[in-house]
């Protein structure tokens, strides 16, 4: 029942993703994603309906804007598959309950993030902190406990005090997105830091590899491979964390 729930599940999955385009597009910019209707970033021109529908409509216009011809961005398909698979996976995992929803959300909140610090270089106060609120009450009401708010300050702090230490590694955007991980994850969120940045080491060594020590003055955004690890921890967070505590990772 799960298994079909979850592939049903799919579908407001990628109208999630196509809305997180939009806020991924026009946040930063400081513009309202409600008005105007959606346009080609390029040449402006309002986009049909036929044109919005999630991964099809990229797929029948060849990746190219149908007025002017520009390229779409591939973060567009990306972005809403991204956020389909992983509605799907919260729906497998807790079922049709309120745990997969705030999980959901959670997940959706990382997409939104992870697309415009890859692109823009920047995490959104407006989205960051309004979903760390937003999960923290959720999960506080759903499972009354400090933990939450204990893990979100924990890996808030250990983030902000390595931006003070390393100013040109890290943001105080990356500091509060750990706020969010940790209010997400609860006990689990050591995993997902730690797993965020394993996951950034590999770029890293990489640029190391291919520009030698010139590598160190190219900086990678954090803020995806912190999401990767949140989303990590949410799915399997615990029980790396149990067997890492009872010796099955040792």
């Amino acid at each position: 029942m799960d298994t079909s729930l979850a592939a049903i599940a799919l579908l407001p999955g990628l109208a999630i993703g196509s809305f997180l385009n939009v806020i991924a597009a026009r946040v930063p910019l400081g513009r309202s994603i409600v008005a105007p209707a959606s346009a080609c970033m390029s040449c402006g021109s309002s986009l049909a309906w036929y044109e919005n529908v999630p991964l099809l409509s990229f797929v029948a216009l060849r990746g190219r804007c149908r007025h002017c011809g520009e390229a779409i961005p591939w973060r567009y398909p990306a972005v809403e598959a991204a956020t389909a698979l992983l509605v799907a996976g919260c729906v497998l995992k807790f079922g049709m309950t309120w745990d997969a929803v705030v999980a959901a959300f959670f997940c959706a909140s990382l997409v939104a993030v992870s697309a415009t610090d890859l692109e823009r270089r920047v995490i959104p106060n407006r989205v960051v902190v309004p979903a760390a609120a937003a999960v923290l009450a959720a999960n506080t009401i759903l499972h009354p406990s400090v933990e939450w708010i204990a893990a979100g300050a924990g890996a808030s702090l250990f983030l902000l005090v390595a931006a003070l230490a390393y100013p040109g590694g890290m943001g105080m955007g990356d500091v509060k997105l750990a706020l969010l991980l940790g209010v997400a994850v609860g006990r689990a969120v050591p995993v997902a830091l730690f797993a965020g940045m394993i996951f950034a080491l590999l770029p890293s060594i990489v640029l190391l590899a291919k520009h030698g020590s010139s590598a160190r003055k190219m900086g990678i955004p954090f803020g995806p491979f912190l999401a990767l690890g949140g989303v990590v921890a949410l799915f399997a967070g615990h029980a790396i964390l149990h067997a890492y505590l009872h010796g099955g990772l040792l």
